[in-house]
């Protein structure tokens, strides 16, 4: 995922944004292994071999 995707990113959970990027693992520039999370509700979103799992929270 590249790091200025995040810049457009809302949460699906509560729509508000914007979502922090905590960067894990990172290749030129893109991130492999991260986390998202919600300034307004927490909700995280992990990132995993560079896909963001948005699905909202159960």
């Amino acid at each position: 995922m590249k790091k200025d995707l995040v810049e457009i990113l809302a949460c699906p959970a509560c729509r508000h944004h914007p979502l922090k990027l905590t960067v894990e693992r990172e290749t030129n520039g893109e991130v492999i292994d991260g986390m998202l999370a919600c300034t307004s509700c927490g909700a995280r979103y992990p990132i995993e071999e560079g896909i963001p799992n948005l699905l909202p929270p159960q």
